[in-house]
């Protein structure tokens, strides 16, 4: 029995052996560089990046870059900079920040909003949480005036979806538009996101409806169809209570900060402030 025991004690230390260099990408004069040194670097340039998903070559890359850090990190070792009272100095200030940084983190991983305030905050505010009025359009769009009013002339007689099947079919064949070969299709988009003289007429149209007349911007002329319309309307609460939750965290987090700031210095001497902000006891 005890024979299997340290069988099983010698497996599993195998085992995790085998899981720990598995996450080494390369061992520099006996110092190992991790995919959790790499994924730190990774998420200090871009904090939603995730190494595993990056290309090969980008891999590479960063695995050079923490390379070249691991080297010239011995290099100044070597040559005493770790010794020199700059360095010291600096060191201080670096715990200093570490030390305020960690303290505000655990401030903040404290605050706690239940999901009654956050309904609360919602109801309250309805008026905040409304949604863009969007629609959904298609277009051809070519060079002359001419030719937008011809493909306006010959669809005009149409209604419904025949005016819709005939639209998207010059789309594809008219357009020049990056949209043509999707039959005009522009998406979904909110009021003002296009430029004002497309907006405007986009937006004086009804559901099914295309423009009587050819709409001009920068990129020439315009023949727009409206899919479908829709008005501002409230947001629903489950869409926005994370972001909700997130603001009223941060507004406990400062208001608490604020008192702890205050009665830090109506405890503390202060020395050379104003007269405004002098707190020093006497």
């Amino acid at each position: 029995m005890l024979k299997l025991a340290k069988t099983s004690l010698i497996a599993l230390s195998l085992m995790a052996s085998s899981a720990l260099a598995s996450d080494i990408l390369v061992t520099v004069n006996g110092k190992n560089i991790t995919k959790q040194d790499a994924q730190t670097f990774v998420t200090s340039q871009a904090p939603q990046a995730n190494f595993e998903d990056l290309k090969p070559e980008e891999k590479k890359m960063i695995t050079d870059r923490l390379v070249e850090k691991a080297l010239f990190t011995e290099l100044a070792a070597k040559e005493g900079i770790d010794k020199k009272p700059e360095f010291q100095r600096n060191m201080d200030k670096i715990k200093e920040e570490l030390l305020v940084n960690m303290w505000m983190k655990e401030q903040m991983d404290n605050a706690v909003v239940s999901d009654s305030e956050a309904k609360e905050f919602y109801d309250k505010n309805k008026d905040k949480f409304i949604g863009k009025a969007t629609m959904h359009a298609r277009h051809i769009l070519v060079d002359a005036k001419e030719a937008a009013q011809k493909i306006i002339d010959s669809l005009k007689s149409l209604k419904g979806d025949a005016l819709k099947e005939k639209f998207i079919e010059l789309a594809k064949t008219e357009s020049k538009g990056p949209s043509g070969p999707k039959g005009g299709d522009l998406g979904t988009f909110n009021k003002g996101q296009m430029v004002p003289e497309f907006s405007k007429a986009a937006w004086a149209l009804e559901d099914g409806q295309i423009t009587t007349t050819p709409v001009k911007t920068q990129f020439g002329y315009h023949v727009i169809y409206l899919d479908k319309k829709s008005d501002a309307k409230p947001v629903s609460y489950e869409s926005v209570k994370d972001k909700i939750v997130a603001s009223l965290k941060q507004k406990q987090f400062a208001t608490k900060i604020a008192e702890v700031a205050k009665e830090l210095k109506s405890k503390a001497k202060i020395v050379g402030m104003t007269s405004e902000t002098n707190t020093t006891k006497k």
